[in-house]
């Protein structure tokens, strides 16, 4: 009997053991790709409790799960030539677990260097305004040369790349802002000239529209007074109004003609006892009177 209960251990131990070797959980983040004497086995173990082969198969979890690398800083020149260091994020996921462990060694490390070699030639072609002002362009430019080697033959999914930073010389930085500057200025001058414009065009619709009132100069005078008061310094305010100035010109002009032709010449007047019967010549006619 003591035989019989300690071979029946055993084999309860054996079968413990090789049910322990036999069973694998599978994480529902995760997929099972099963090797059996070194060929790969179809298809691929879903998520949950999974049997093997013991010695037969060996069992590699492969995680589906986003993955997220930081390319380091790379140098690189641009097209107009401005050397930059700049940095970026790649997003990435298994899609097919077998091309995953199959066709590439170390994928994660793989996708690294594709982004580093892939940022580098991106930034190459591209000027400094684009890189600066237009991320989404340079970000796609990016996810697509990743992903061309990546997906078909590695089976990832490149899902997003983007610019972190830009890190620009100094000299560059002064430049550009230098020239910030001067555009700021001159958007500053041309809403100034605007705004200078478009007042004059209103002013001058006012003084056509005063034009036919003219009371309504009275009226602004005075509205210009009641401005001025307001600020309770001592100002003195003499209104003087336009007409009277108007009529000053007029009487200018209408003598001027008449004055501009100087006094008569006159002549030497006769002295003496006037004859009777003679006529008597009007002081500044300028004839001269005959002798007695």
């Amino acid at each position: 009997m003591e035989a019989v209960v300690i071979g029946v251990v055993i084999v309860i131990a054996v079968l413990a053991l090789v049910g322990a070797l036999s069973v694998r959980l599978v994480q529902q983040y995760q997929r099972g790709v099963v090797f059996r004497f070194g060929r790969v086995l179809t298809p691929v173990r879903e998520p949950g409790l999974r049997l093997i082969v013991p010695i037969a198969d060996r069992m590699i979890r492969v995680s589906m799960q986003t993955t997220v690398i930081g390319v380091p800083p790379q140098g690189a020149i641009t097209r107009d030539n401005v050397t930059l260091t700049v940095d970026a994020v790649v997003y990435y996921r298994v899609v097919d677990p077998v091309k995953a462990l199959v066709n590439v060694r170390d994928y994660p490390s793989a996708v690294l260097q594709v982004a580093q070699t892939a940022l580098r030639s991106v930034i190459g072609k591209a000027d400094l305004d684009t890189v600066l002002g237009d991320r989404d362009r340079v970000n796609a430019e990016l996810k697509a040369v990743i992903d061309a080697p990546t997906e078909e033959p590695w089976g990832l999914l490149i899902e997003r790349v983007e610019v972190k930073d830009v890190a620009l010389p100094e000299g560059m930085k002064r430049s550009m802002s230098r020239q910030a500057e001067a555009e700021r200025e001159r958007r500053a001058r041309v809403i100034a000239a605007d705004g200078e414009y478009q007042a004059s065009r209103r002013l001058a619709d006012a003084s056509r529209a005063m034009a036919a009132t003219p009371g309504a100069y009275q009226l602004r005078l005075l509205q210009t007074v009641v401005d001025v008061a307001a600020e309770k310094n001592s100002t003195l305010v003499m209104p003087f109004p336009v007409e009277l100035l108007r009529f000053f010109d007029k009487v200018t002009r209408d003598t001027g003609p008449s004055e501009a032709q100087g006094p008569v010449a006159q002549g030497p007047v006769a002295q003496g006892p006037v004859a009777e019967g003679s006529a008597a010549a009007a002081p500044g006619d300028g004839r001269r009177l005959p002798p007695a």
